[in-house]
């Protein structure tokens, strides 16, 4: 057996413990691999449905008040 791992995963457990007593909570998400070689098709063909749906503006206005919201809580 591997002496290495129960290390690491202590280590680790460790690490989560520190940041989780500082009040943190652990955070974990996907996002789309940007260097997939069929990203950019992806990506144009979710423009495109965008752009044709019939609540296109709609749904723009509220992306870009997110948007100026989540930046506007950073400063």
């Amino acid at each position: 057996m591997n002496d290495a791992r129960p290390d690491r995963q202590s280590k680790f457990a460790r690490y989560r413990a520190r940041k989780k007593a500082n009040g943190l909570r652990e955070f974990r998400m996907w996002v789309p691999d940007v260097n997939a070689s069929d990203f950019q098709e992806r990506l144009n063909d979710q423009i495109a449905r965008i752009n044709a749906s019939e609540d296109e503006r709609e749904v723009m206005i509220f992306c870009e008040a997110a948007a100026e919201e989540m930046w506007r809580d950073l400063d």
